[in-house]
């Protein structure tokens, strides 16, 4: 990758630690450095503008340090390579450089090949650590994936959560494994043939970032909270700086960590008003420092809004997709799911989800009763790839369905047919952890937040969940998020996967990934714009897939047994159906009738058609 030098935190040399922090609120600012025996001394700091910096002559690694403002403190770097006490306590020198990489010509695959796999680094394992995923990650890879999605994991509040109560951004969390821990992962990954994608979070900080202020008032903007934590502040007074520790983070975490791409949490919480948005500078940036290679970056927003996907230099913000809930939410409103809250824009018919996968996305400016405001533009034009289509993951999974888990919902049949839909469809797909093998267990909001804060993260749980869910009912069955019950709940249950109907399902998952991946016609219809035709029959959605000369025509009923009109002109066979037996299917067998061309589908079934 292209040559960066990171310009914040403490940084070792072959002669020592440089230290340099922004720091424009204090008069005087002392480094404090903690001997061995645990004895501490100051050492005094120069001003550099709105900086402070220090040098340490014949330090190293591992030492533990922290900053004084006008005699407080000491408070950690907010810059911070490694906190191993939490936030809460001082920092520590880490030297990048040193790991022993295996992987050292590594290349990720390009975006449109991505199958992702979203996990939480505390829930995928008992042990809930990098070392313990690492050991799964070539069971990832046999299935078919590309790339592992991790939920947040630098240093967050309390012992457990999602993690995106962020308070260090550039330390990972102490009890997954710490920066050793991550680099092993993402080695191990490579190794795997796996991507790593990081989930990072920059529309809040969590309230216990709060400290930030005493080194800088301008963190933060003024009167700006998100209902999670304090907005950072990207477009008033001081914006500069900040902009360059965010940009400084992502960069940090793709040439310390090796990290393939990020998911940007929650875009459209982001505050930024100025001419340049902080999205597209983080793209510039990334661009800048990673050449050649060029890191995914995807947003996660409900805007439905094209810029995100257009490069900058049509007026975009350069991401390489975004995540598109749309289309989960018209799929599961018409299999299943009651129609309020945020889904109550969603008619529940076949008719929408067909739009939905021709369009990218549903709301392209009209009014969604969901949000009760008008809501997306137009993305026609843009290429399948860059839509990533979920039916689970981690939002969907605890506030829409309560902690249930989509098999606990829908009958094998239905459950089949939907997920061979969103593997078979040139879109990008993302399965949440266990989703590949049916898993049935729950999955929580967890957190563990300050003493003085639980009362309002529980009242603010519920708040959250009526708004999103249009209802109270349910509410009253879940463990309370601070309650060690709702993490503990959450932890994946490996067994599923190897015996009963778990074991055919990811059977069944590798299949249908084997085909999108083999597929000549679906693989190139993911980069080529508009290369779909879509139409309902009934409660059955047809499309029609064309591209690199090919034609392919998916089929998903998700209705009575129907007679199906396929693309006149051509004879067609089966190629591949939801309904098979041997991966715990049901073996009702798709027929196609020779003399009129049409296709008898069962009920409940996805099926894949080429030229005969």
């Amino acid at each position: 990758m292209g040559g960066w030098k990171p310009r914040l935190g403490a940084h070792v040399d072959a002669h020592g630690v440089s230290f340099r922090v922004w720091a424009t609120r204090p008069r005087r600012v002392e480094l404090v450095v903690e001997e061995r025996g645990g004895t501490r001394r100051t050492v005094p700091m120069e001003r550099e503008g709105p900086f402070w910096v220090a040098r340490l002559e014949g330090a190293g690694p591992g030492l533990r340090y922290g900053y004084l403002l006008d005699g407080s403190g000491p408070y950690p770097d907010p810059c911070a390579r490694r906190q191993p006490e939490g936030w809460r306590g001082l920092s520590e020198v880490v030297d990048p450089t040193a790991f022993p990489w295996s992987c050292a010509a590594w290349e990720a695959p390009p975006v449109h090949e991505l199958v992702i796999a979203e996990i939480h680094i505390g829930t995928w394992t008992d042990e809930g650590t990098f070392a313990s995923a690492a050991e799964r990650l070539g069971e990832l890879a046999a299935i078919g994936f590309t790339a592992v999605e991790l939920m947040p994991v630098a240093t967050f509040e309390g012992s457990r959560g999602w993690g995106y109560d962020v308070v260090c951004p550039f330390a990972p969390f102490e009890p997954y494994g710490g920066p050793e821990g991550l680099r092993r992962f993402v080695d191990a990954a490579h190794a795997a043939g796996l991507a790593v994608i990081l989930d990072v979070v920059f529309n809040h900080l969590a309230p216990a970032a709060r400290f930030l202020e005493a080194f800088a008032q301008e963190w933060f903007a003024p009167g700006e909270e998100t209902p999670w934590g304090p907005a950072l502040n990207f477009d008033g007074p001081g914006s500069e700086l900040v902009r360059a520790h965010v940009a400084e983070c992502l960069l940090h975490w793709a040439h310390e960590y090796r990290v393939d791409g990020f998911r940007l949490d929650a875009t459209h919480a982001i505050r930024d008003r100025s001419p340049r948005h902080i999205i597209a500078e983080l793209r510039q940036a990334l661009d800048g420092a990673t050449a050649p290679k060029r890191l995914y970056l995807i947003a996660e927003t409900h805007e439905n809004d094209v810029r995100y996907l257009k490069p900058l230099d049509d007026g975009g913000l350069g991401c390489d997709a975004v995540w598109a809930d749309d289309f989960r939410h018209a799929v599961m409103s018409l299999v299943e799911e009651a129609r309020q809250g945020r889904t109550a824009g969603f008619t529940g018919s076949a008719v929408e989800v067909a739009r939905t996968i021709a369009q990218g996305w549903l709301f392209e400016g009209q009014r969604d009763p969901g949000f009760g405001a008008l809501r997306g533009t137009a993305a026609r034009r843009q290429p399948p790839y860059q839509f990533v289509y979920a039916l689970e993951h981690h939002d969907h999974v605890a506030n829409v369905q309560l902690g249930e888990r989509i098999p606990q919902i829908l009958g094998r049949g239905m459950l089949r047919a939907v997920t061979a839909l969103a593997l078979l469809l040139p879109h990008t797909p993302l399965l949440f952890q266990g989703q590949e093998f049916a898993s049935t267990g729950r999955f929580y909001y967890f957190a563990d937040p300050e003493p003085e804060r639980r009362a309002a993260v529980r009242t603010g749980r519920r708040r959250e969940l009526e708004a999103l869910r249009g209802t109270a009912a349910g509410l009253e069955s879940l463990p309370e998020p601070d309650h060690p019950e709702a993490f503990e709940c959450s932890k994946l249950d490996w067994g599923e996967a190897r015996w009963g109907y778990g074991r055919l399902h990811r059977e069944f998952v590798r299949r249908v990934v084997r085909i999108r991946r083999e597929d000549a016609v679906i693989a190139a219809a993911r980069r080529t714009p508009a290369p779909l035709e879509t139409w309902a029959e009934g409660e059955a959605v047809v499309v029609h897939v064309r591209a690199d000369g090919g034609e392919r025509v998916i089929v998903a009923n998700f209705g009575h047994r129907r007679r199906i009109e396929l693309p006149a002109g051509r004879a067609w066979k089966v190629v591949f159906h939801s309904n098979d037996a041997e991966t715990g299917g049901s073996g009702a067998v798709p027929v196609v009738d020779p003399d009129t061309h049409r296709a008898m589908l069962p009920a409940r079934c996805t099926a894949l058609f080429a030229p005969a």
